[in-house]
């Protein structure tokens, strides 16, 4: 895929870390030793974008010269991790998962739902510069598709009317709490658990084996002499 910087048109005058971005980096740079500076390029790519949102071509250039490196060369990295963004993004980058799982879960309905809230193309800012939106790889929560992520947090057991909320929840101001949105814990089945109700009973070691002989009597009211784990029935 060919990824290009944006154009000059959308390009700011210059580009600084703030005060305490420039510490942080003076300290980063200071982990390696001298002449392998060039080490630290991706943390600061990374940190200028965290500050601006995506990374510009004043940023390249002054992580170059912070780390006396060519230009092309901090061009090369921006341009080969997809982590870095760069064109413009709204105030929350959406990005919604399409890979096969989330696919055959409905991530179309989830996509369609940022086209018609957010903008029909991908990496547009909105209107009100609130969102921009991309379609990504797997991020790794396949048993709860589909899933977006927005900044840092993941939304989980989407669909169309459920992202449809969501943003409008985030463009209002409101908080929305991440995870799964259809009241799942963590990645249990969607009707709870159906194993290792009790742990105690489910601890795979002898006491725990007699325990379970001690709960399971014969049809006399009898308790079954204990066997040992993997021993047959």
């Amino acid at each position: 895929m060919l990824r290009r910087l944006a154009p000059p048109e959308l390009q700011p005058a210059g580009f600084a870390f703030n005060a305490e971005n420039a510490e942080w980096a003076k300290k980063e740079i200071s982990k390696y030793p001298q002449g392998r500076q060039a080490s630290a390029v991706i943390a600061l790519l990374w940190r200028g974008q965290e500050q601006e949102g995506w990374v510009t071509h004043p940023m390249i250039e002054s992580v170059a010269q912070m780390l006396t490196m060519p230009f092309i060369r901090v061009l090369e990295v921006a341009t080969f991790y997809t982590m870095f963004n760069l064109v413009p993004v709204g105030t929350y980058l959406v990005q919604v998962c399409t890979t096969t799982p989330c696919w055959l879960a409905g991530s179309d309905a989830v996509v369609d739902a940022c086209k018609k809230h957010i903008h029909p193309a991908q990496h547009a800012v909105s209107a009100d510069g609130k969102f921009s939106w991309m379609e990504v790889e797997c991020l790794g929560a396949c048993v709860n598709a589909p899933m977006l992520q927005i900044d840092k947090d993941f939304y989980e057991d989407l669909n169309g009317p459920v992202t449809e909320k969501l943003l409008e929840e985030l463009r209002a101001g409101r908080a929305v709490k991440p995870g799964s949105q259809n009241g799942r814990h963590t990645s249990e089945p969607l009707g709870g658990a159906t194993t290792l109700g009790d742990p105690a009973l489910y601890d795979g070691s002898m006491i725990g084996h007699q325990k379970r002989s001690a709960a399971a009597t014969d049809a006399d009211g009898k308790t079954p002499a204990p066997k040992p784990p993997g021993a047959a029935s």
